[in-house]
């Protein structure tokens, strides 16, 4: 990581959301910025979270407390008590929960990588911040209940529930948002790992929490005040109507919450996953999406890093292999076995070879000589590539091509010949420093894998390689440096048989039987 930015390992086009919400800001921002962020966002959580419960202290408390209600010295008492006990709250939750957190986070401000105990001690500041408001809202339930318990003991009872409802309020929704703000620490605290199980509980913990949250102690607390007002029979029905109309809507407003929350929780981890998808299948293989959930959701994100990052690999050396045996080999290798061995087929061959080369490579810096080859195989791949055929390989500074395997070809003669005129025109024209013989000729040969089957290659062998080979010695001192077989000329195309003229019988290195010669028309 950089000493002062956020960074996590990305390439290609960055999401405009990348952790699920425009409020967390963009994978690479500074990490100042993203402590500020952070910082802001929990200390304003902390304040809405401490409003909210004092208005649904004093609310239920207006609706719930027993006939006559809080007496005079008790509203007054409370009325001080609340705003004073909030801003408390909030100024000590800043100091103990928010600070904490991020002292807890320094490695990130310091540019470096969490060992594992900062991990996991980071993946467990969400229930640090629950920890907090617990322990706030634990004593206030005390002062309350003893203010209550000294001024009107008959309502004791009722503020310490009315107030304990309030703090489960107040840390479901800390702790929810706390998990929601420091998605960005996360990633980065997940950032280059791929943990074998959940690192910060799963999902069935958080989801069995949040209904406990959001769903059982609402309704626990219905039934408590229902038991209450049974208890003590001098409850009307009027009055329990309105408590529990009070504490149902409590309850389907806090359900509500808690419900998009979870959902968001749930469904953010998994949009990530379905969007990088989206760009996998449109062949970008280098993306790579900030894992930033502790539970299963987590492991999905690493897994789809982990399986992109296996394509690319893939992609990579489908790549290489093609480039050093051919496209069509490598796509042959793939679609077949690889088994030793191979087929007889009617092929056209070219061979090329450079003129002097023994000369050039003792008069030239290597350097020279190596830029030469370059642009000399550079016109030959084109121009064979152009003509569909196959640049089967390269030897020192000749290359032989071939036209018709591994893929068929039917007009093979018609593509070499053309080749072949194409390669001694540009040459000529783009590498006169580098002078090369062309030959090309047609014939049956054996193509397919020959070697050992731990190292083997894809090649052609037969008479009319050898016979290519030996006009390419011939074409090296004709004019225009290009001769072909007969042979080939006649299994060409009308249109570029006409391109060519038989010039004389010439019985070749190693054959028995003479090889009628063409040369290109002037």
């Amino acid at each position: 990581m950089n000493d002062r930015t956020l960074k996590t390992v990305k390439q290609g086009r960055s999401p405009a959301e990348p952790f699920g919400s425009g409020l967390l800001g963009p994978l690479d921002q500074h990490a100042t910025a993203l402590r500020r962020r952070v910082q802001g966002l929990l200390t304003a959580a902390l304040i809405a979270t401490n409003v909210i419960g004092a208005l649904v202290v004093v609310g239920l408390a207006a609706l719930l407390m027993p006939a006559p209600g809080m007496s005079g010295e008790l509203v007054r008492l409370t009325a001080v008590a609340v705003p004073v006990y909030v801003v408390s709250a909030v100024v000590a939750g800043a100091l103990w929960g928010t600070r904490g957190a991020l002292r807890t986070l320094r490695w990130a401000a310091d540019g470096r990588r969490p060992t594992d105990a900062e991990r996991a001690a980071s993946l467990r500041v969400p229930l640090r911040l629950t920890y907090v408001q617990a322990v706030l809202w634990g004593i206030a339930t005390l002062v309350f209940g003893g203010l209550a318990a000294l001024v009107q003991p008959a309502v004791a009872l009722t503020a310490c529930l009315v107030v304990a409802f309030a703090a489960v309020v107040v840390c479901a929704i800390a702790y929810l948002f706390g998990e929601f703000a420091l998605r960005p620490y996360a990633a980065l605290a997940l950032a280059g790992t791929a943990p074998a199980r959940p690192v910060s509980g799963g999902v069935n913990r958080r989801m069995l929490l949040f209904w406990c949250l959001g769903t059982g102690v609402p309704v626990a607390g219905l039934v408590v005040t229902a038991v209450l007002a049974w208890v003590r029979g001098d409850v009307s029905t009027t009055k329990l109507a309105v408590s529990v109309i009070a504490l149902g809507l409590v309850v389907l407003c806090f359900g509500l919450l808690v419900t998009v929350f979870t959902a968001r929780s749930v469904v953010n981890p998994i949009a990530s996953v379905r969007d990088a998808l989206g760009r996998v299948r449109a062949g970008d293989f280098a993306v790579e999406i900030p894992v930033y959930d502790g539970t299963e959701l987590g492991l999905l994100q690493a897994g789809f890093n982990d399986m992109t990052a296996g394509l690319a690999e893939r992609e990579r050396l489908r790549d290489l292999f093609g480039r050093h045996v051919g496209h069509e080999v490598a796509v042959e290798a793939m679609r077949t076995s690889t088994e030793l061995g191979g087929t007889v087929r009617t092929v056209s061959v070219l061979f090329v070879d450079l003129v002097g080369s023994t000369a050039l490579a003792a008069s030239r810096p290597p350097e020279e000589v190596v830029g030469l080859l370059n642009r000399f195989f550079a016109v030959v791949v084109d121009e064979v590539d152009r003509h569909h055929g196959l640049v089967n390989k390269f030897v020192g500074d000749a290359a032989l091509a071939v036209f018709g395997a591994p893929a068929p070809l039917a007009d093979h003669a018609t593509c070499a010949l053309a080749a072949g005129r194409a390669i001694a025109r540009r040459l000529a024209a783009e590498v006169p420093d580098g002078p090369a013989g062309i030959g090309v000729a047609t014939g049956d040969a054996v193509a397919g894998n020959v070697g050992d089957p731990r190292r083997f290659e894809y090649t052609v062998i037969g008479d009319p390689v050898n016979e290519a080979a030996r006009l390419t010695e011939l074409a090296k001192n004709a004019p225009g440096r290009l001769l072909a077989s007969w042979t080939a000329v006649e299994s060409a195309a009308t249109e570029e048989a006409a391109r060519w003229i038989a010039t004389e019988d010439v019985t070749l290195r190693g054959r028995s039987r003479p090889t009628t010669l063409a040369s290109p028309r002037a």
